[in-house]
């Protein structure tokens, strides 16, 4: 029970209600969700295989989550979302390895580079994040995908079934 009270002109009235709707328009997260390459990748392009939604013990998307196929992510409702790419790698040779998010607005026929990781380095891991705001106002026609470039003979975009090391994060911020 909610208690109202109300002041005016030195009179206090006071009443209780009982609430017994919705609250509505208060906000909140309604879809977030995780997924990551299981496997490296050795050679230049779209991330098409080996990916999962992660499946930790404690990980759990909210909302329906997206859903993929062959790399290309689709959108579960409309809004605007933070899209966000972590991409790590391995260089013996000091490889700059790019890592970009692209998007479509005409149902994955063509993509256009939103946001782009990069990193370079000698013997040792690394990694480099991206991030971009979608407004997603038709889930049948905005897609996303992700892929790499500039991989060297001696580079790996690394991934892995059991942790997250490269991975891609889907949250819709509110709507569009």
């Amino acid at each position: 029970m909610a208690q109202i009270k109300l002041q005016a002109d030195g009179l206090n009235l006071a009443d209780t209600f009982a609430f017994t709707g919705t609250v509505t328009g208060a906000g909140g997260i309604t879809e977030a969700d995780q997924w990551r390459m299981t496997a490296g990748m050795t050679s230049n392009g779209d991330i098409t295989s080996n990916l999962e939604r992660v499946d930790e013990g404690t990980f759990s998307k909210i909302g329906t989550g997206m859903s993929q196929s062959s790399g290309i992510f689709t959108f579960p409702s409309t809004g605007i979302y933070l899209i966000r790419l972590l991409i790590q790698g391995y260089s013996t040779s000091g490889d700059t390895i790019n890592g970009y998010i692209n998007v479509s607005v005409n149902s994955g026929a063509s993509f256009t580079p939103a946001a782009r990781a990069n990193f370079s380095g000698v013997s040792c891991y690394n990694n480099s994040t991206a991030e971009y705001i979608c407004d997603v106002t038709d889930t049948s026609t905005i897609k996303v995908r992700f892929d790499v470039s500039s991989i060297g003979g001696s580079a790996e975009v690394v991934g892995n079934t059991d942790e997250s090391w490269t991975y891609f994060t889907f949250i819709r911020l509110g709507d569009t």
